[in-house]
């Protein structure tokens, strides 16, 4: 026997709201109305939209049966219908989206906090890069390819891995956190840890009003991607990973070449013959 159909977020949010109280009414009004912008909206904006405050609209999702707004944002994402795609476009689509998410990330991004980003990082003893979920493989890229220029990095793939070796930085250090929402919890725990012992916290994200925006002493935001959502944000991290690349880039150019020459013979090593 085939169950009910599943309640779209939107209906849900809608049979909730009548037990709102006046301000938390606010929220859920904006949600029903404009479930397409929520999606790509910070908690700030829609306590903006809402004309209400951050912690009212948390408070507004939890009554509504979400944890948080993350967790209704990524319901929302979630029950859209993809943006219908002709079959014999899809590549020239798919390449058409993605330009138009690097164009948004550089219009976003100021080119000189790459540059204080890069210093951040050139400056530092020890560089520890935090990220969870689908922005942790592009951080041990970007691992890789620091290494290659002899800068001392670390990239711990497991979550309380990182907790671990944050606790153990001090002064001189530097945190690198990459998370496209700002509100991975975990990712949030390590750069929390790595603020209360006076580390300074580098933070590349989607949203610049999020929870790891107040958190970063530098944030770099390039903006969320895409009109087809979906749980995986790819587009958006086409933008993460040019931003990252550029931060290689800044870095290469005072890299000593005694230092890049040595990584040569370890790349040769890994080049099979035919």
């Amino acid at each position: 026997m085939l169950g009910a159909p599943e309640l779209s977020v939107v209906a849900r949010v809608r049979a909730a709201a009548a037990a709102l109280g006046p301000s938390e009414g606010r929220v859920a009004a904006v949600v029903i109305a404009r479930p397409h912008e929520v999606v790509s909206w910070s908690t700030a904006d829609l306590a903006q939209a809402a004309e209400t405050s951050t912690a009212t609209v948390i408070r507004a999702c939890q009554s509504l049966g979400f944890r948080g707004f993350q967790h209704l944002r990524l319901e929302l994402a979630r029950s859209a219908p993809l943006a219908p795609r002709e079959g014999d476009d899809i590549v020239a689509s798919t390449f058409h989206d993605a330009a138009a998410a690097l164009r948004l990330a550089q219009g976003r991004v100021d080119p000189g906090l790459i540059e204080r980003a890069a210093d951040a990082i050139r400056g530092a003893r020890r560089v520890v890069l935090v990220g969870n979920g689908f922005s942790g493989p592009p951080l041990q890229d970007f691992a890789m390819r620091l290494s290659t220029l002899g800068r001392p990095v670390e990239a711990p793939i497991d979550a309380q891995a990182q907790q671990f070796v944050v606790h153990g930085m001090g002064e001189g250090d530097l945190c690198v956190a990459l998370s496209y929402s700002g509100a991975n919890v975990q990712t949030l725990r390590a750069c929390t840890a790595a603020t209360d012992r006076r580390v300074p916290v580098v933070a590349i994200t989607s949203f610049a009003r999020s929870p790891l925006g107040r958190v970063a002493d530098l944030l770099i935001a390039t903006g969320p991607a895409g009109e087809a959502h979906d749980v995986d944000p790819f587009l958006a991290r086409l933008g993460h990973t040019v931003v990252l690349h550029a931060l290689h880039s800044a870095l290469s150019r005072s890299a000593r070449p005694a230092e890049v020459a040595d990584m040569r013979p370890v790349v040769a090593d890994a080049l099979a013959d035919d």
